[in-house]
């Protein structure tokens, strides 16, 4: 009888979980009604998963986003949307659309429908080339879902669409063809959902935008751009920052006329006319990258597709305008390899284990990176860079200080600029910076990459969106470790400002950074409160802001 009455308990116990699935339903927005799938998490744990909804029209070539004219009906949001027209991998053909600004929305609930959750947009990075709202997608687990940080973290994730290569960022530096239409579009972005986030149970008023690489960049430029006033509360900013070499492009109008020539458009008053009226795939592949790098051509200066100073959306040099984020929560951080997949390509010997990397390579390569000062530049460079080698290096040695030098010059010093100066100029606004250091799964004997081998960009990606929770059997207990402390970190300061307070523990206090400490987090599988450090690199932060003034007005970092 016991047995029978359990039965029919645990059938009821069933039956009214799936009657009483929490779910907002059907969702009222400014364009019209949505309805998301419903999907059951566990025990009184669902989440609605919204993909695809229109946050603006579809873009005209070269034009800033309009509003959504809106829909009849119930618009189904069951399917990710296209990405917006980009090269593909090899640069050798297009995909996606120009139809292309959607957005999706991950909403947990418990056992009632939630209310008033904080919200996280994310901007995808990819070079401003390429890259989509969903990220790479293998075997139906997208890189980019929210569903691990919106379930543990308990906030709502947003990732947004926009345009990229030369629809998204060709610009001649004039008003004829000002750029910056895929910083508009994630400006777009960004005001729909604090219009409409209420209606899917979030905050308007606790909103964090975070972002990695290009995406780090654009994230620390909506943060600049004094047209998001109000708008969000917090910025995480991952691997980039507009301070980046390769951040703002400052000759537009050459690259647009190299476009022109190659899909056959004049140089003169009719290019624009011209540019508008050409196939959007042509216009794609006339903007990609010249694969063709070497120590003295390296990567990073061919990215030259990027965001413009239009006196619009970028109204000064971003080191100007740093009053814009006084207000704004921030958190900044980059990876202690990132600068390998670049130097990489510039330099391949770094990662064959039987071939030396010569002198010769790293002096070519810190050439091309100082050569606005010549040799005496140059000169200070080696001497700063080899200072700690002793009269013989070793191979090992060589091949790390080329992946410093690129990780110093392309990611590390911009961003301890960029940390100093939000220090600087903040009112309300807290600054936090972090070293990412859990190292890379493809180093060690017999891998593609050596075992002195760190993180590596974009490496951060996977943790961030909680992969070694989702394919558990792809990673190591430490791999969820570290995953579980960055998404601890990250939500908690969505929640609070303070990435140490907002319901998930953390495994050590993170101090704000300031502008005499620079404390800053060492974050990885084994950190424990000797992972608190400051003064991140100084020496060589010193070295690229000073003595190569290579970010004018912060000169007088200590």
């Amino acid at each position: 009888v016991m047995m029978g009455k359990l039965g029919i308990l645990v059938a009821v116990v069933v039956f009214l979980e799936t009657v009483s699935a929490t779910s907002l339903g059907v969702v009222y927005t400014e364009g019209g009604m949505v309805q998301g799938e419903n999907i059951r998490l566990g025990f009184r744990r669902h989440m609605d998963v919204f993909r695809g909804i229109p946050f603006a029209d579809i873009p005209g070539r070269f034009e800033k986003p309009k509003r959504h004219p809106g829909w009849d009906g119930v618009l189904k949001a069951t399917e990710f949307r296209k990405r917006c027209i980009q090269v593909n991998v090899l640069m050798t053909d297009t995909r996606g659309s120009e139809d292309c600004l959607y957005l999706n929305i991950w909403v947990p609930h418990g056992r009632s429908v939630s209310t008033d959750l904080p919200v996280m947009v994310w901007i995808y990075g990819g070079g401003y080339l390429a890259g989509g709202s969903m990220g790479a997608n293998f075997l139906n687990n997208y890189l980019y879902s929210g569903q691990e940080i919106a379930d543990r973290g308990d906030v709502i994730v947003v990732t947004l669409g926009y345009r990229v290569g030369t629809l998204g960022f060709l610009s001649t530096g004039d008003s004829s063809l000002p750029g910056n239409y895929g910083m508009w579009d994630q400006h777009a972005a960004i005001a729909w959902v604090h219009r409409n986030i209420r209606s899917f149970g979030g905050d308007p008023d606790n909103m964090t935008i975070f972002g990695e690489s290009a995406g780090g960049a654009s994230v620390s430029f909506q943060t600049l751009t004094p047209h998001n006033r109000g708008l969000f509360k917090r910025a995480i900013s991952q691997s980039g920052v507009a301070l980046c070499p390769w951040g703002v492009n400052r000759n537009p109008r050459r690259f647009a006329e190299e476009v022109a020539l190659k899909v056959n458009c004049p140089t003169n008053e009719n290019m624009v006319a011209c540019l508008k009226m050409t196939d959007p795939a042509l216009l794609t592949l006339a903007g990609s990258l010249k694969l063709s790098s070497s120590p003295d051509y390296p990567l990073v200066h061919n990215l030259a597709l990027s965001p413009v100073i239009d006196g619009d959306f970028l109204p000064d040099e971003p080191y100007n305008l740093f009053h814009n984020a006084a207000d704004v929560d921030y958190i900044a951080g980059v990876n202690d390899m990132d600068g390998h997949i670049f130097t990489g390509l510039d330099v391949p010997s770094i990662n064959s284990p039987l071939v030396d990397t010569s002198i010769d390579d790293l002096k070519r390569l810190l050439r091309s990176y100082t050569k606005e000062k010549g040799q005496a530049g140059l000169d200070h460079a080696f001497s700063t860079y080899t200072s700690t080698w002793g009269s013989n290096p070793n191979r090992e040695t060589i091949k790390k200080t080329v992946v410093e030098i690129g990780t110093d010059y392309i990611f590390l010093v911009p961003t301890q600029a960029a940390l100093y100066l939000h220090a600087a100029n903040a009112t309300t606004g807290r600054t936090y910076s972090y070293l990412f250091s859990q190292p890379n799964r493809m180093g060690g004997i017999g891998r593609p990459y050596p075992s002195w081998m760190g993180a590596d960009h974009a490496d951060d990606l996977q943790y961030v969106f909680g992969k070694p929770f989702v394919t558990p059997l792809a990673y190591w207990p430490r791999h969820r470790d570290v995953s579980g402390y960055i998404i601890a970190y990250w939500t908690n300061f969505a929640k609070t400002g303070d990435p140490n307070k907002g319901g998930l523990r953390v495994p050590v206090t993170w101090p704000k950074f300031t502008s005499t400490g620079h404390q800053y987090l060492e974050i990885n599988s084994k950190m424990d409160k000797n992972y608190v450090r400051q003064k991140m690199r100084m020496r060589y932060v010193h070295f690229w802001t000073s003595v190569l003034q290579i970010i004018e007005t912060i000169k007088n970092i200590k």
